[in-house]
């Protein structure tokens, strides 16, 4: 075997021209390195991140909830207050007031749609804010609704005041009224007694026809007709006009005398009494003049012996009366 001794220092050609090589992994190690802690950094960022999104929406809700309950509680607050003034109002019985109607429906359609936004899951700010302003004109409903109940109220009271005035003046007027028709009433009763007339110088005489011609004659059984005749007093206080008075004619059994056929009938006396009457004679008065009437009574059968009683009546009153006595036959009569 041969052997060939090269200086130490030298190498050999093949390894003098050729470079040396560089150790990579070192660089990815790196590398990786580098990268990993960026990822982790980029988790912990966006960790963070979703943390805050999360925390803000939770925020946000909770606010929203916040807002809500508080809308909540000021609507409540309100339908308070208006469920009050109406029960307050509540004698008022204002329905036929078309203004007060109206504010009622007004009211409860907007406490209604503001219930309807308060009463969704998910409600926005918009629809928070628009729940706010309509109960911020709700409560400037009621207080005008409650503007509107007083001024009915004051109106009610001033017009329970005018009708009890009213009433107290009608009623002073009644009693006036009243008091005026018993003078009145008074005073008429007084006329109408006052105006009553009165009769006198009777003159009663049972009259006898005979050819025609006529005798007065006092014997019953040849008397064919009364003769009765009487004066009218003057009055002062009755007025001229047609007047009617009734004449009674009592026979001797004390049975009134009257006859259907000439005229009788009856009437009622002051003392509501019925009474019959045997002639009623209608003629014209003058006021404050005496006046003489005279009529006859005749009747089928003949006139019997005793007293016949003639009553004269006017107005309801007895105003006169006289006496008349038929007498028994004789041979010379």
């Amino acid at each position: 075997m041969a052997f060939e001794n090269f200086p130490a220092t030298e190498r050999p050609v093949e390894a003098r021209d050729t470079p040396p090589q560089k150790d990579w992994r070192g660089f990815i190690t790196g590398a990786l390195v580098i990268a990993l802690l960026a990822t982790w950094a980029y988790i912990i960022w966006d960790k963070n991140k979703s943390k805050g999104i999360i925390e803000q929406k939770e925020n946000i809700i909770l606010n929203t909830s916040t807002q809500r309950d508080m809308l909540q509680k000021e609507l409540e607050d309100a339908t308070m207050r208006y469920d009050m003034i109406k029960t307050s109002s509540a004698k008022m019985q204002h329905s036929k007031d078309s203004v007060i109607t109206r504010q009622d429906r007004d009211i409860n359609q907007k406490k209604a749609k503001i219930q309807e936004l308060l009463s969704k899951a998910n409600a926005t700010q918009e629809e928070l804010a628009q729940a706010r302003s309509m109960i911020n004109s709700l409560n400037g409903d009621i207080e005008g609704y409650k503007v509107k109940i007083e001024t009915l109220q004051g109106e009610k009271l001033v017009l329970r005041q005018e009708k009890e005035m009213v009433t107290q003046q009608r009623d002073q007027v009644i009693r006036e009224y009243d008091s005026a028709n018993e003078v009145i009433r008074a005073k008429e009763a007084i006329i109408d007694v006052g105006s009553t007339l009165h009769a006198s110088n009777f003159s009663i005489r049972g009259i006898n026809i005979s050819s025609g011609k006529e005798k007065e004659t006092s014997t019953a059984k040849r008397v064919d007709k009364l003769r009765i005749s009487f004066d009218i007093d003057e009055n002062r206080l009755a007025q001229s006009g047609p007047k009617n008075i009734y004449v009674c004619i009592t026979g001797p059994t004390g049975q009134p005398m009257s006859n259907p056929e000439s005229g009788s009938g009856t009437f009622s006396t002051r003392d509501g009494l019925e009474k019959v009457f045997t002639q009623r004679v209608d003629f014209n008065y003058t006021q404050g003049q005496r006046q003489t009437l005279s009529f006859d009574w005749s009747q089928a059968s003949s006139f019997a012996t005793g007293d016949y009683r003639i009553e004269i009546y006017h107005n309801g009153f007895k105003i006169g009366e006289g006496t008349r006595s038929l007498k028994k036959g004789g041979w010379f009569s």
